[in-house]
């Protein structure tokens, strides 16, 4: 059985907001980018432990084809998703996301 996937809502503004950002660069490339980071996550899913910790314990799959990375730790009864965050981003964003 699936491990569920819980993002914060954090993580889906991150996403959200990247995807309207390509959007408006390119009509059809906000798609292409949900579409590669759901399959990042379909990844992690089938591996979670695949991805070692990165920062304060959370691991991190990167998106294919776009400079961004999914933050994620596993929980005891879910994969919780704690950020979408572009790779040149500052990870000490994420110590205020638990």
């Amino acid at each position: 059985m699936p491990v569920p996937v819980r993002p914060t809502s954090a993580a889906a503004a991150d996403l959200i907001a990247a995807h309207d950002w390509y959007e408006l660069r390119s009509p059809g490339l906000g798609k292409d980018f949900v579409r590669r980071v759901d399959a990042a996550v379909f990844h992690l899913v089938r591996h979670p432990e695949l991805f070692p910790p990165v920062h304060r314990g959370l691991r991190r799959v990167l998106v294919r084809r776009f400079p961004y990375a999914v933050f994620y730790r596993i929980d005891p009864d879910a994969i919780r998703l704690v950020a979408v965050l572009h790779c040149r981003m500052d990870p000490g964003i994420l110590n205020d996301r638990r």
